[in-house]
C-alpha cells in the first residue's frame, strides 16, 4: 500500500558506484536494472513508476528496495574500512542473485572421480591410438568402460575445468642428473641467490647478471620469390616454397635486471671457441663493469679456453694447471673474486665453475 516502501539511503561513494554500474557498457542487464531501482528509490520515485521505467513488476522493485535497506548499515561500515574496488564488488554482490540449488546432478561423486582418474591415465592404457585425451574421447571411453551410461563431451570438459585438469596439454621437464639431494639443493640455492642479489649488484657494484643459453638448429630459409604486398581486397601473399641455407646457432644473453637481450651471437656452430668469443663480445659492451654469467652444464661453458680467457681478462698470472685437474677450478674461483675496485684494469666478475652456477641438472 502507499507509504509502505522500504526507505533507501546511500552514501556519496555508493551513489557513484551505482551510477557507474548503470552507465557501464559491460554491466549485466539485471545488475543495471537493480542499480537503477536503488538510485530511483533514493530520489523518491514510487515503485510503480520505477517498475514502468525499467520494465519490471512492482513486486520486484519492492524486493530490491528491501534488500538494499537491509544490508545498507553493514555496507556503510564496509565502505569505511575497504578500498574502492572492494566496495564495488560488495555492491555487485548485494544486487546479485543468491546461489540456487539447480537441478540434481545426474552423476554421482564416484562416477565423476572415475572420469577424472581416467583423464589422468595415458590413452594407450585404454587402447586408444592417441597421445592426449580430448573431451570427446574421454566421454566415449567413460561410456565404453561402463562408468556412465551416457555423458556429453561438454560435460566432461566442465568436470575437467573444475578439477583444473588439462589432459590435452603438456610441457617439457628436465630431470636432474645430480644424485645427491644436498648437492642439488646447494646448486639450486646458488642460482636463486644469484638472481636475488642481481638488482643490488647492478645498482651498487655496476655488475651485470646475464642468463646465457643457446638455440641450435635454426633453419636459414629463403623464399624463392619476393612477398607480394597487400592490396584492396587482398592480403599479403608470401611465397610457399623456399631454399635451404643450412642451420644456424643463436647464443643469447638475457639481462636478469633490465630484461634486455645483450649482444646475441649468430653463427653456424656452437663450439668452445664460439662461446669464448661470445663472452668476449658480451663483455666488450661494457668493459669497465663486472659480469656474472649464469649458464647450464654444457661442456663449452666450463672449457679450457673459457678459463684461459677469464684468467687473461682478469690478469691472473698463476699457473692454470692441466685440463680436468682441480687446479683449474681453483684458478677460476680466484677469477670469480675479482671485482671492479681491484688491481686488474679490466675486471671481469665471473661465477667460476659455471656448471655449479647453472640450472642444476
Amino acid at each position: 500500500m502507499p507509504g509502505s516502501a522500504a526507505k533507501v539511503r546511500i552514501t556519496e561513494r555508493q551513489q557513484r558506484e551505482l551510477q557507474e554500474l548503470v552507465s557501464g557498457r559491460t554491466t549485466p542487464v539485471r545488475l543495471m536494472q537493480r542499480a537503477t531501482i536503488v538510485l530511483q528509490a533514493f530520489a523518491g520515485v514510487d515503485n510503480a513508476d520505477i517498475a514502468r521505467a525499467i520494465g519490471l513488476g512492482p513486486d520486484a522493485v519492492g524486493l530490491w528496495r528491501r534488500r538494499w535497506a537491509k544490508v545498507w548499515p553493514r555496507l556503510t561500515v564496509f565502505e569505511c574500512v575497504e578500498k574502492q574496488t572492494d566496495l564495488r564488488r560488495a555492491i555487485a554482490a548485494v544486487l546479485g542473485d543468491k546461489p540456487r540449488s539447480g537441478n540434481p546432478g545426474r552423476f554421482t561423486p564416484e562416477q565423476i572421480t572415475r572420469i577424472l582418474a581416467l583423464a589422468c591415465e595415458p590413452p594407450e592404457k585404454s587402447g586408444r591410438p592417441i597421445t592426449h585425451w580430448t573431451n570427446a574421447e574421454l566421454a566415449d571411453e567413460a561410456k565404453k568402460q561402463g562408468i556412465v551410461p551416457s555423458i556429453s563431451a561438454s560435460q566432461v570438459g566442465r568436470y575437467l575445468r573444475e578439477a583444473e585438469l588439462q589432459p590435452h596439454r603438456s610441457r617439457y621437464w628436465l630431470n636432474t642428473k645430480e644424485k645427491d639431494p644436498a648437492q642439488f639443493q646447494a646448486k639450486v640455492e646458488e642460482v636463486c641467490d644469484c638472481y636475488v642479489a642481481a638488482p643490488s649488484w647492478y645498482a651498487e657494484e655496476n655488475t651485470h647478471t646475464i642468463c646465457t643459453d643457446e638455440m641450435t638448429g635454426i633453419q636459414a630459409l629463403e623464399r624463392i620469390a619476393p612477398t607480394l604486398p597487400m592490396g584492396m581486397g587482398q592480403t599479403e601473399c608470401r611465397e610457399f616454397e623456399y631454399e635451404r641455407h643450412g642451420t644456424l646457432t643463436l647464443i643469447g644473453n638475457f639481462h636478469v635486471v633490465t630484461g634486455e637481450l645483450v649482444a646475441p651471437s649468430l653463427g653456424p656452430t656452437r663450439t668452445e671457441a664460439d662461446f669464448v668469443q661470445h663472452v668476449a663480445q658480451t663483455v666488450s659492451t661494457d668493459p669497465e663493469a663486472s659480469w656474472v654469467f649464469v649458464v647450464d652444464n654444457l661442456n663449452i661453458h666450463a672449457s679450457e679456453g673459457l678459463v684461459k680467457h677469464v684468467a687473461q681478462s682478469c690478469e691472473i698470472e698463476q699457473e692454470l694447471g692441466k685440463k680436468r685437474q682441480s687446479r683449474r677450478a681453483e684458478v677460476a674461483s680466484n677469477a670469480a673474486s675479482v671485482s671492479v675496485g681491484q688491481e686488474p684494469s679490466r675486471a671481469l666478475r665471473v661465477l667460476a665453475q659455471t656448471h655449479l652456477v647453472a640450472q642444476p641438472n
